[in-house]
């Protein structure tokens, strides 16, 4: 039997929490998961292992079950954690049983925490199986499985995490959302919650709100010199509209919330409307939007003008109505900046044409759409290179928890309306002949410039098959 992923099993981390064993594991590649009727099972690299004698050395009869070598060291490079974490949900199971006061459970979700933060990871997916509760934590847009835990854990976690989001720990059967602050390794973090039922209990997202990240200038997120001079040439308008273009997780909100910093002053009024509000900004008038009691993205828009701005953000442009009232605003001497889920700049401009938008109206108030993505760096602990492309390939090793990649850089193309293109766009014009005209003023689409990261080895061709 041949497995990859070690987290198929719930591991028993009673077996290997001793630290006389430790080195036992390592000399001989092999880690006890769990046991059965007859056999304690063990991963092992090396299949042809003596297993008599590992079965002597542990006391106890062994089944042996064949992995790679890297999912042995992935194992044991979180083996400390792991084993804290597992007592923990024992003590958590079985002091809830008897005592209404848990400490357990709250070392638990700071440990958990403080592991999430060191190793960047943005969300964290807490699901249930039928008898297992399994945590899932995204890293650079990257879904990665690290803990698995007996379904036993799960509605006291789940209990814990909705009492700290001021969620109603008694309603399971309907999505919840909810937010709170908490202080790990002496800094604090909001955390958004969401909650879904599903068949065999309920999913719980836990999505990071690292507070640096809208701290960041626009100088420094990664754009080169050429699309920093164009962003900031069209942010220094006194009016017309801006648009942010791609899918979701491409760091569009990063992009948003540093060119709100770079705009923000004493003598600019900068009003945002956000579904929901992410991250607080100070000397800026965020309004979050709430269905619940009619404070629509429509009713916000209606009003806000009435507001005297001078900068509008909209979080999303998501219909007709709060499109028509962005284009009014923008017409009528006001900056206004939003995000639209567009797969490309020019893409954006037929998906506004398609919602309704008229084309002489887009012409006039269109300033600039940048598209962007995040783009996957490679491992420079592992990568090699494929001799026949000369390219750099992704391998794999405990560095970056074997996905071949550590942290992200960002990509985009930014399309800057001018004369001629804005009346090629209420002429008509194919998008073929705009683009052909946009490319004598150097405009590169995104995928000229992420083949430019691949040739400088920073990314492969398979992130950016995946990405654009």
């Amino acid at each position: 039997m041949k497995v990859n992923n070690l987290l198929d099993f719930n591991i028993d981390y009673e077996l290997v929490d001793d630290k006389n064993k430790d080195n036992i594991f390592k000399k001989y590649n092999i880690l006890p998961l769990n046991k059965d009727v007859l056999y304690l099972n063990v991963a092992t690299s090396n299949i042809s292992i003596d297993s008599q004698h590992i079965s002597n050395l542990l006391g106890q009869p062994i089944k042996l079950i064949e992995t790679e070598h890297k999912y042995l060291e992935l194992e044991w490079q979180y083996l400390t954690l792991k084993i804290k974490l597992y007592k923990l949900a024992i003590y958590s199971i079985n002091v809830s049983l008897v005592d209404s006061n848990n400490s357990y459970i709250l070392e638990f979700i700071d440990e958990l925490f403080t592991f999430c933060i060191k190793n960047e990871v943005s969300d964290i997916h807490i699901e249930t199986l039928d008898q297992s509760v399994i945590i899932r934590v995204r890293i650079d847009g990257v879904l990665n499985q690290f803990f698995r835990f007996s379904i036993n854990l799960y509605p006291i976690l789940s209990s814990i995490i909705k009492f700290l989001a001021s969620l109603d720990i008694s309603q399971k059967r309907l999505p919840l959302d909810g937010r709170f602050s908490r202080k790990v390794d002496n800094n604090i973090f909001d955390f958004r919650v969401s909650t879904l039922p599903t068949i065999y209990g309920e999913s719980i997202v836990i999505r990071i709100l690292d507070n640096q990240n809208i701290q960041k200038s626009i100088d420094d997120i990664g754009f080169d010199k050429d699309t920093l001079n164009i962003i900031k040439s069209a942010i220094s308008l006194s009016s017309g509209m801006i648009l942010i273009t791609g899918p979701t997780g491409s760091g569009k909100t990063t992009t948003l919330y540093s060119i709100l910093n770079f705009l923000n002053s004493k003598e600019k009024k900068i009003i945002t409307i956000e579904d929901p509000v992410e991250y607080k900004l100070d000397g800026i008038n965020q309004v979050n939007i709430n269905s619940e009691i009619n404070l629509d993205y429509k009713t916000v828009l209606k009003n806000i003008l009435r507001q005297d701005p001078d900068i509008i953000m909209i979080g999303e442009i998501r219909d007709i109505e709060s499109l028509q009232m962005a284009i009014q605003a923008s017409l009528t001497g006001h900056l206004v900046i939003a995000t639209l889920h567009t797969n490309s700049a020019l893409e954006t401009i037929t998906r506004l044409l398609d919602m309704g938008a008229q084309r002489y109206l887009i012409a006039s108030t269109l300033k600039m759409v940048l598209s962007q993505r995040l783009i996957r760096v490679l491992c420079k602990h592992c990568k090699v290179t494929n001799n026949e492309l000369h390219y750099y390939e992704p391998v794999g090793c405990t560095k970056c928890n074997l996905t071949g990649y550590s942290s992200r850089v960002v990509i985009s193309e930014t399309l800057k309306l001018n004369d001629s293109l804005s009346q090629m766009i209420t002429k008509g014009d194919s998008m073929i002949d705009i683009l052909s005209h946009a490319k004598e003023f150097d405009f590169k689409l995104l995928e000229e410039n992420a083949m430019k990261l691949v040739k400088d080895g920073i990314t492969s061709l398979g992130e950016c098959y995946n990405k654009l």
